[in-house]
């Protein structure tokens, strides 16, 4: 009702600095008149909000996608057989880059770090210039090659900022299609104690932001590397 208010409104002022006497006030007139009468059709159609912007039907496995995502934005993955096949990798990765010290909290890391016997530190409370941290994930993306993280896994927060070198461990159940598949999982998984951080990791940190020359490492990891455990039966 207001707009229609406006509308007439703004047209009465239009009429009253037009002579309708003159030829081409009348005419003028008469366009706006049809103008309003015979509405002109939008020129966007109406946008479907809960259509897939993704192309359907894509051949890759969910697994696939993630790593070739994964890769193109600057992060290493490593696929792994079994939990031994991963521990084998890891102590190879270690060693070949003189890793001294791998800094673990979460859980369920440590056990299996415990049952292969692969030494790690506990302890975050220091930070050397080379640190290595290994934490797991709340999920991996495959279309955006992206990993979910929170505040609610056993590594905190500390393990996805602070180390230069920043491991996520994670299995095939962990692998989601898309970003609002990864949020629903979360909020179903933790209910009302939602987690107070949760984050997109996208590759290695980097910034453009000083006169449009990329940086790397920025704020964060300098390299981060996947190992995804396939646990999916034979």
């Amino acid at each position: 009702m207001m707009q229609v208010k406006q509308v007439a409104g703004a047209l009465g002022a239009l009429i009253s600095g037009v002579d309708l006497r003159d030829d081409l006030g009348a005419e003028r007139i008469a366009r706006i008149r049809q103008a309003l009468i015979h509405k002109t059709n939008p020129q966007f159609p109406v946008i479907d909000w809960e259509k897939n912007v993704y192309s359907e039907g894509q051949a890759d496995s969910l697994e696939e996608q993630f790593a070739e995502a994964f890769q193109k934005i600057g992060g290493r993955f490593v696929y792994c057989e079994n939990e031994l096949d991963f521990a084998e990798q890891l102590v190879t990765l270690a060693s070949d880059s003189g890793w001294k010290q791998i800094h673990c909290t979460e859980p369920w890391l440590t056990e299996l770090f415990d049952r292969v016997d692969f030494p790690y530190v506990r302890e975050t409370n220091e930070y050397p210039e080379e640190m290595v941290g290994i934490t797991g994930c709340e999920a991996l993306v495959a279309r955006l090659g992206s990993i979910l993280v929170s505040s609610r896994q056993g590594s905190g927060r500390r393990l996805f900022v602070a180390p230069t070198i920043h491991i996520i461990v994670a299995r095939t159940h962990d692998l989601v299609r898309d970003l609002s598949e990864a949020l629903a999982r979360v909020k179903a998984k933790y209910g009302e104690q939602f987690p107070s951080f949760v984050a997109s990791l996208a590759g290695p940190s980097r910034t453009a932001d000083i006169e449009k020359t990329l940086v790397s490492p920025a704020h964060g990891p300098r390299d981060i590397y996947v190992f995804l455990i396939d646990t999916n039966e034979a």
